[in-house]
């Protein structure tokens, strides 16, 4: 009985052993460094993109707070709070992934 269960001791190790050896080539691993290597290259150009699309709503909405300014409506603390945190977002949003991407 010893005997049986030294072999399936030994048997179970020198599976474990050559499972190990053969899992450190896990398929993926390259694509993975690849994208990453894609989404560093594309970063600054969509971060970009994105400031501009940013600005075009930053302006588009301080016009909308002029003129409902001119119009008479002068309860808009909340449209001008809105547009302020929003411009505040998409800047800290770049800080954020530029960190989180480590570049």
């Amino acid at each position: 009985m010893r005997v049986y269960l030294f072999y399936l001791r030994a048997a179970l190790a020198a599976f474990f052993m050559l499972f190990t050896f053969s899992s450190n080539a896990q398929p993926g691993i390259s694509e993975f460094y690849s994208a990453s290597a894609e989404v560093n290259r594309w970063y600054f150009s969509l971060s970009d993109l994105v400031l501009v699309i940013g600005a075009i709503a930053g302006i588009l909405g301080g016009l909308r707070v002029y003129a409902n300014w001119q119009m008479g409506k002068h309860h808009i603390d909340a449209q001008v709070m809105g547009w302020f945190f929003s411009c505040l977002f998409l800047s800290l949003i770049g800080v954020f992934l530029r960190g989180l991407f480590r570049l």
